[in-house]
């Protein structure tokens, strides 16, 4: 930690550091291989999704958290998207607001698309009911287990989160 206590939530297009630097701090995080990472993040043009976020220290340029937004986060259920996914805040920066932050610039930007709801897959419960997600249904992931599907309202978060001007390189989501 840089001794603040103040971050900033940046688009991928306005990351400080380079898409193979992001792409190893996420794959370090979830164990997915740098790779999937970067290929996601040349994909998010043509998919039209507002795609990455990085939260870094106001005055710093190491991610302390990060998010996506993908067509589906590994599991059976095509009709349940796009999908929040890679969610995470370093542990000596988290219970600051950061994890609702992102997720709130996240359902902001896609609420700015156009985009009304949005889902994830997760095994936590309690902290996104907090965020103003609500469990929808059980859904099979890739590897054949059940794991909870929620959704959230992203007109919500808008209202909460103003988002930044649309970026040249985001295309509206189509559904």
């Amino acid at each position: 930690m840089t001794g603040t206590s103040t971050f900033r939530i940046e688009p991928q297009a306005r990351w400080p550091l380079s898409p193979e630097a992001a792409a190893a701090w996420f794959s370090d995080k979830w164990g997915i291989p740098a790779a999937a990472y970067l290929e996601s993040f040349r994909e998010t043009p043509r998919q039209g999704v507002p795609a990455w976020y990085l939260a870094f220290p106001e005055d710093g340029c190491e991610p302390v958290g990060g998010i996506g937004v993908i067509e589906n986060d590994f599991h059976k259920r095509p009709d349940l998207r796009p999908n929040l996914c890679a969610l995470y805040v370093a542990e000596a920066w988290r219970r600051r607001g950061i994890a609702r932050a992102l997720l709130d610039t996240a359902c902001a930007a896609l609420a700015a698309h156009h985009v009304g709801r949005v889902y994830l897959l997760t095994d936590h419960t309690q902290f996104y009911e907090h965020c103003g997600f609500t469990y929808l249904c059980d859904a099979e992931d890739a590897a054949g287990a059940r794991a909870r599907v929620y959704v959230r309202n992203t007109v919500e978060a808008r209202r909460r989160c103003p988002p930044e001007p649309t970026q040249p390189e985001e295309i509206p989501f189509q559904s």
